[in-house]
């Protein structure tokens, strides 16, 4: 019996050694997705879904107590997976916080306002001057140096919330036109010490940058204070942070609201099909649009979308300068913007210069000859000097109004001043001259001072009358009452606009005697005596040698539509302000704006 045993086992064994070979070999069957309903899923507080208990029977070795060979966790046991608390979040130390009382980016030295540009000036006052000042100023020359005043590093007046006098200066520069300029200082104060009202003006800046990714950070605000938006910008941020299916969610649920809706929905759309992985194409349609507001421009520009030409004319010419430098824009479709920029003052000659080079690397060779790219190449390298003007009239005559002209001579600033002055092209005398003034090249204009001299008088008073304001100290000219007189004879403009602007200016810089420029004043009429509030506010600043409150004062005295409406008095107070309180430069170059301009 004990034999029959062995033998019945061993034989068992024989047949089971195979099986158990075959079972380790092969790994266990994978266990296979299982739909869940809708009903299964149960929305937390905080607003994520997680897995409902399922109702399905616990089968044996589920339970990750169990510890079986195919023990696996299964969908109703997630729930109960115990995960490590998360890491708390990184928090600057308080060295590597930006203190919101300094902002800039320019050193207020360096730009020549003094390390105290606000001196003792209220800061409530100053900050309602920025909020009321109507753009664009009559002077390009005036808005480089307020722009500038703006952006520098200096601490703020006393009597204002530091963090709302950067939101005011970042304000002011938007309704300049300087996109670039106010998400400089916009990006300089920690978001979480914004005001209501810096995050109003956070928003606006983002949207004249193009700039959508911009709103993310500022989403909590957004839902705070600008609640009408707040939905379209959770879908965006969402849609950018490569979650499309929670942005599709939002759009949805903002166009069913219906608060807000149209092209404005249609533009957040058209972001949110930006993102990865949306596989949502939207078509903007332009037509029952009759207005450019930021939001539309802004979101517009991102997606590189160009506005109907007829809302970009209607709009103002600020909004043009936030197009110049859009990133997602041909250089074509920038052009005419980028002309009304450097017009204002936003883009420099430089900057104006390096768009119309990209325009010639891109045109075509067989059209290159019929652009202004082209005739811009010849004004520098033309083969004489006659070719050389031929291209340049052809340019400065290329103008729609005063704004565009300035920038055709703001463009041919670096080609003018290679000309060596010469009364035999006294006919481009003039233009040649503003040109250069247009650029800041004063001392290369100055040099045509010793030519005037030899030219017809039309041509000789034009000249003459710039250099006298523009040319730097120690430049030989003459500005004497008679020599002023003897233009002022000549003058043929309306009411002696143009006596008047030079009388103020000279006496302005005090290239004219206090005597001489009373007596002109009174025997011709020109109003420099006129006194007002502002005249006085202006004068006082400059004698207490604030610079920075000097340039706020000026601009809103150049609040005009053109320096033909500027009245004299205001060009004279301006000016002696600017002398006194340091900024010779800029004086000077205002002064010969107006006369060149009028």
């Amino acid at each position: 019996m004990r034999n029959k045993l062995l033998l019945i086992g061993a034989a068992v064994a024989a047949f089971a050694i195979p099986a158990i070979g075959q079972e380790i070999a092969r790994p266990a069957p994978a266990p296979q997705p299982q739909p869940i309903a809708p009903a299964q899923v149960a929305p937390t507080p905080g607003g994520e879904p997680v897995p409902a208990q399922s109702s399905e029977p616990a089968t044996s070795g589920s339970s990750p107590r169990s510890g079986g060979e195919g023990g696996n966790i299964g969908i109703a046991d997630l729930s109960a997976v115990e995960l490590p608390e998360p890491p708390p979040p990184v928090e600057l130390p308080d060295h590597a916080r930006r203190d919101p009382r300094v902002v800039g980016r320019l050193d207020p030295v360096g730009i020549g306002i003094g390390a105290n540009p606000w001196g003792g000036a209220n800061g409530r006052f100053l900050s309602l001057l920025l909020r009321r000042l109507d753009t664009p100023l009559a002077s390009r020359w005036v808005h480089i140096a307020l722009r500038n005043a703006l952006l520098a590093r200096a601490g703020a007046p006393f009597g204002v919330q530091p963090v709302d006098w950067v939101g005011e200066r970042a304000w002011l520069l938007l309704r300049m036109g300087e996109a670039d300029a106010a998400r400089m200082l916009v990006s300089g104060v920690d978001v979480d010490r914004f005001t209501p009202k810096m995050f109003q003006i956070a928003v606006q800046t983002a949207l004249a940058n193009g700039d959508p990714p911009g709103l993310c950070p500022l989403q909590d605000g957004i839902r705070r204070h600008e609640r009408g938006i707040g939905p379209l910008v959770d879908a965006m941020c969402a849609s950018l942070a490569g979650e499309p299916e929670s942005a599709a969610a939002q759009i949805d649920s903002a166009r069913r609201r219906g608060r807000i809706g149209g092209i404005d929905l249609i533009l957040a759309q058209k972001v949110v099909g930006a993102g990865a992985n949306t596989s949502r194409a939207v078509t903007v349609e332009w037509e029952p649009v009759d207005r450019l507001n930021s939001w539309r421009f802004g979101l517009a520009t991102a997606t590189g979308v160009v506005p109907p030409e007829r809302l970009l004319t209607a709009s103002s010419p600020q909004v043009r300068a936030w197009q110049a430098r859009a990133p997602m824009l041909s250089a074509q479709q920038r052009l005419q913007s980028a002309r009304i920029a450097t017009g204002l003052g936003v883009f420099s000659s430089q900057a104006l210069l390096d768009l119309y080079s990209t325009l010639y690397d891109a045109t075509d060779p067989d059209e290159l000859s019929e652009s202004d790219a082209w005739q811009l190449r010849l004004a520098f390298t033309g083969r004489d000097l006659r070719a050389r003007l031929d291209a340049m009239r052809k340019l400065w005559k290329n103008d729609r109004d005063s704004i565009d002209r300035e920038a055709s001579r703001a463009l041919l600033a670096r080609a003018a001043s290679l000309v060596a002055p010469s009364a035999d092209v006294e006919a481009d005398a003039a233009n040649l001259i503003a040109s250069m003034l247009a650029g800041g090249y004063d001392r290369e204009a100055a040099r045509w001072a010793s030519v005037t001299g030899g030219m017809e008088a039309k041509n000789a008073d034009a000249c003459w009358a710039m250099l006298a304001l523009a040319a730097p100290n120690g430049v030989a000219i003459d500005v004497s009452a008679g020599r002023v007189q003897s233009f002022i004879g000549r003058d043929t403009s309306a009411r002696k606009q143009r006596s008047a602007l030079l009388v103020a200016g000279l006496a302005g810089l005090g290239r004219l005697s206090a005597e001489d420029a009373d007596s002109l004043n009174r025997r011709h009429g020109l109003a420099l005596e006129h006194r007002t509030r502002w005249t006085q506010m202006i004068d006082a600043t400059a004698a207490r040698g604030q610079a920075g409150s000097t340039l706020i004062l000026a601009g809103t005295g150049f609040q005009s539509t053109s320096l033909d409406r500027l009245p004299s008095s205001h060009l004279f107070h301006a000016v002696a302000a600017l002398r006194r309180t340091g900024q010779n430069f800029t004086a000077r170059m205002v002064a010969a704006e107006a006369l060149s301009r009028t």
